[in-house]
């Protein structure tokens, strides 16, 4: 035939297989093959056909060989995924392409801008029938044609147009894959797509593959395509968020790779805003796994330039931060040379500023933490020389507060300038009072001048209040002990109230016998009557700035005795200079109708029932009265003072009539609507449990239920709380686990009802979740082993004993299978006490001959746990029958009630489900919260302000006349 030169091709079917198969074996020979491979390509491109009458050139040759080549690359399409032959083989079909798009740019170098070439036509002929795979219903070729598409679109060059949209299409839709792994490849593909999209290629309202990707990389449920979408997108300040959210991610390597892989590949830190810094701190920092909190670690000491620690504080804005002590502590750590870098000499002291006041602080604080004497010695400053710059800083910050009061009186708007300069000013201030607390105070000229700065400092009522414990702290270290500690508050708190009265010195009231107490009180009423007779006519308006005033000092008072009263353990009836305070200030306070003094008030009075019993007696009843009639937030204040009145003096307070409320108290506080109220609660009651001062089980059952419940799922603290509670509850001892199991049935039974009365818009976890969740919290074999003490692992064998009574009486078909599912999760000892193990078998032969299960799926389940139990108790089960169950006087009783079943019939559909009351999921988990019929609702009742007082006057100890 004229014009075939068909004689002139290769034999490629003979040619292509051995290369294929060599590819597969090792990838060292791909370099090889690949050229011998292109070299067959051009042999057959060079084979053509002229059409009849010259009407153009049928491509023979190039069609011979893309058929041959494609039917080889179908072969490997069907390959499962992790076969590394296959893998081999795509690798190569890939570096194949990458050759050709090679070759092809050189000719286009060297003068030949055709586009129009053997390389190219086989590029978008292999693309093309690839994407003919992406439809596929096998997974495997929809993966391999993802994979090899991925692989090689990095080398296609310039695509047609049309290729180009049908080809961001198809991935697109892989991107929403029901196959984690044909997504994985999907992203990565996409990845490369996104450098060549413009705005042009996107229709109206039309997602951008970068938005797509951002969304795979939040949303996608896969944790290995979050991987792929996160080492695929290219950190800038549009993708920023996105990453940052992923360092909160489930997947620890995920978490990981944030930073190791995508904010570490920043230029530098200043990339991402203050915010962002810091919520990459606190994330990585903050991570529970060791490996997270170490790539955050390097990443943030990556962040420091030249040993430039000061710098590297100012990119963290230590002022407002609250992670950049962490963030300096990782430094130190991760870069123990860095400690050298922070001089605390001379010239470090000479210009002191905020970032310098706290690295001070934190390096002092580092080194003590690891005893590093020598290098402490060397940092810290003379007692003298540190007390003058605290000096220095409060005269600062008096001259930035007169400014601002200047400004006020004039009727001008502060600047943003102002309100910075001054929050530098107290932060500076309290950064070197904390480190002021580490000083040696041996040298007595120090001691007296840094004594004397900080009674000053707090005699101020300019004296800002955050600086206020700081101060505290310093004047618990240099007082010689709390009674002197107390002496000197009650003294300061004197000076405030009366500074135009010598006689205001409380110490002076509270140094007389108990019984003097009102008597000081009645003067202290004389001497208000004898100044108020002196006042000369006052306009409304000075009353008012009066009482303002007036208002401010007590409320500064208090705020001395709240931090005095964390400072000290003593017994206040040791130290009677305090107790003039409790009728000048802390009972008016409670007494008042200004919220904030009253909470400052009661939060003084619950200190003072933390460290006297007494006390904590007569207030009692106060807190008690709070619980029920105060404010929300005041409510939970209340509710958390008498938790840790019974974690330090016992549950005594509930005793009545002989009888002990406190469970009665707190299934009432558990059954609150008040999520906080709620969280506050199942947080103290733990306390209480974990202590062993609350031991009753109707209250763990009550804290599972709150755990379990639908409507605590929005409660975050009390889940929290709790998740953390039950593992160490149930973990720490054998008999915790017992009580646990007791509970078992109760609680799935009580959950059944509420997920069947759940409403449409609710969410539950199933009846298999809850039970797996009690089976590991019984699971014996995680109960820590304490010297002395051994775990009984016969835990899951009451366990599967409790289960199959539950299954003969239940009738639901869900609530049997999740039974029959759980009863092969429960761990058996190799020794169990025979009766247990009968127990077991007599359950078993009542449940197949009195309540046999008509699914398969629990079928299957109950024959697999009893298949076995007989393996591994042959011994004490062999043989045992109904005559044998019938005749072991241990269990009569068991067999009794097994044998009185009505069997059901073997045609019979499922059993009618036995009628229960329908309430709804939240009244249902309520009342089993409830105590019992006798719970006494006179103690639930509010108290009335008459009785309020009442309980306020018992603390003073008599009517206030």
């Amino acid at each position: 035939m004229p014009g075939l030169l068909l004689p002139q091709l290769p034999d490629i079917q003979t040619a292509l297989p051995p290369i294929f198969s060599q590819s597969q074996h090792n990838t060292a020979n791909h370099r090889k093959n690949i050229v011998a491979l292109h070299k067959i390509h051009l042999q057959c491109a060079a084979v053509t056909q002229t059409l009849p009458n010259g009407k153009g050139i049928r491509l023979t040759g190039e069609k011979a060989f893309n058929d041959a080549f494609s039917s080889i690359v179908d072969k490997i399409l069907e390959v499962k995924r992790g076969v590394l032959q296959a893998d081999r083989v795509v690798k190569y079909v890939a570096s194949f392409v990458t050759f050709l798009s090679e070759k092809a740019a050189e000719q286009a170098t060297d003068g030949d801008d055709d586009e129009d070439t053997p390389a190219s036509r086989l590029i978008a002929f292999l693309l093309s029938h690839l994407l003919k795979g992406f439809e596929a219903k096998d997974k495997s070729v929809r993966y391999r044609c993802v994979q090899l598409v991925a692989m090689m679109i990095s080398s296609l060059g310039e695509l047609d147009e049309d290729l180009f949209m049908t080809l961001r299409e198809a991935l697109l839709e892989r991107a929403h894959d029901k196959e984690p792994a044909v997504r994985v490849q999907a992203v990565i593909a996409l990845s490369k797509v996104m450098a060549g999209e413009t705005e042009e290629d996107l229709a109206d309202g039309e997602e951008s593959v970068q938005e797509i990707l951002l969304g795979v990389l939040r949303h996608d449920p896969s944790a290995e395509v979050r991987r792929a979408a996160l080492l695929n997108t290219p950190p800038s300040p549009t993708t920023l968020n996105d990453i940052l959210s992923r360092t909160r991610d489930t997947d620890t390597t995920l978490r990981r790779l944030a930073y190791t892989a995508a904010l570490s590949a920043l230029p530098n830190a200043k990339v991402m805003s203050i915010a962002q810094r810091e919520e990459a701190i606190r994330n990585g920092l903050g991570d529970r796994e060791e490996s997270v909190r170490r790539a955050a670690g390097k990443m943030v000491a990556g962040w420091v330039e030249n040993q430039d620690l000061l710098e590297f504080l100012r990119m963290l804005d230590v002022v407002s931060s609250r992670v950049a002590e962490d963030a300096l502590l990782s430094v130190f750590v991760t870069r123990p040379e860095l400690l050298d870098a922070a001089q605390l000499d001379e010239e470090f002291w000479s210009s002191i500023a905020a970032e310098k006041a706290f690295l001070a602080r934190v390096f002092v604080d580092h080194c003590i933490s690891i005893k590093d004497t020598a290098r402490l010695e060397l940092s810290l400053p003379v007692v003298t020389a540190l007390a003058f710059r605290i000096q220095s800083a409060y005269n600062r910050l008096l001259d930035i507060t007169l400014g601002e009061e200047s400004l006020i009186a004039q009727g001008a708007e502060l600047e943003a300038n102002q309100e910075v300069a001054k929050d530098e000013a107290i932060f500076m201030l309290g950064e070197l009072c904390k480190l002021a607390v580490n000083l040696d105070y041996a040298d007595e000229i120090g001691r007296r001048k840094m004594f004397s700065l900080i009674r000053d400092m707090l005699s101020q009522p300019s004296l800002p209040e955050a600086l206020i414990p700081r101060c505290m702290d310093i004047m618990s270290k240099l007082s010689d002990s709390e009674r002197d500690l107390i002496r000197v508050v009650v003294e300061i708190v004197g000076d405030l109230k009366y500074p135009e009265d010598n006689d205001g010195d409380f110490s002076r009231a509270g140094s007389e016998e108990a019984s003097e107490i009102s008597r000081g009180s009645r003067r202290s009423q004389n001497r208000s009557r004898s100044r108020d007779r002196k006042k000369v006519q006052k306009t409304e308006e000075e009353e008012e700035i009066e009482k303002e005033r007036a208002a401010f000092i007590d409320m500064r008072c208090l705020e001395l005795c709240i931090a005095m009263l964390e400072r000290v353990n003593s017994n206040l009836h040791e130290n009677s200079a305090f107790q003039g305070l409790l009728p000048e200030l802390i009972i008016p306070a409670v007494r008042s109708k200004d919220s904030a003094l009253r909470e400052r008030g009661l939060t003084c009075i619950g200190l003072c029932s933390l460290i006297d019993k007494n006390t904590a007696k007569e207030s009692f009843g106060l807190f008690m009265n709070q619980v029920q009639t105060a404010s929300d937030e005041m409510k939970c204040k209340a509710l958390k003072a008498i938790f840790d009145m019974l974690m330090i003096h016992g549950t005594d307070f509930f005793m009545v009539n002989g009888e002990n409320r406190t469970n009665d108290f707190l299934l009432h506080v558990m059954s609150d609507e008040l999520p906080d109220v709620q969280a506050v609660a199942c947080e103290g009651i733990a306390k209480l449990m974990l202590s062993g001062m609350v031991t009753d089980e109707t209250i763990l059952q009550s804290l599972v239920l709150m755990y379990l419940s639908p409507e605590t799922a929005e409660n975050q603290a009390l889940r929290q709380c709790l998740s953390y509670f039950f593992p160490v509850y149930c973990y720490s001892a054998s008999q915790n686990q017992k009580k646990m199991q007791h509970i078992f049935v109760p609680v799935m039974e009580v959950l059944t009802q509420v997920r069947q009365d759940l409403e449409e818009d609710q969410e539950m976890i199933s009846q298999s979740q809850i039970g797996l969740q009690l089976v590991d919290w019984t699971e014996p074999e995680k109960v820590v082993q304490i010297d002395g003490m051994k775990a009984d692992d016969s835990v899951h064998v009451d366990v599967a004993i409790d289960l199959l009574k539950y299954l003969l009486d239940a009738s639901d078909k869900d609530e049997r299978k999740a039974i029959c599912q759980l009863l092969n999760k429960l761990h058996f000892p190799e020794q169990v006490d025979d009766d247990k193990i009968r127990s077991i078998g007599l359950l078993i032969w009542g449940v197949k001959t009195r309540r046999p299960l008509k699914d398969t799926t629990s079928r299957n389940a109950f024959v697999r746990f009893q298949n076995a139990m007989n393996k591994k108790y042959s011994e004490q089960l062999t043989g045992m029958d109904e005559a044998a169950y019938r005749e072991l006087a241990s269990l009569k009783e068991l067999f009794d009630d097994v044998f009185l079943l009505v069997p059901d019939e073997d045609d019979e559909e499922e059993a009618t489900p036995r009628p229960k009351v329908k309430t709804a999921p939240r009244q249902r988990v309520r009342s089993s919260l409830a105590s019992s019929a006798e719970s006494d609702e006179e103690d639930a009742a509010p108290v009335d302000d008459d009785e309020d007082a009442d309980e306020v006057d018992s603390i003073l100890g008599e009517d206030d006349e």
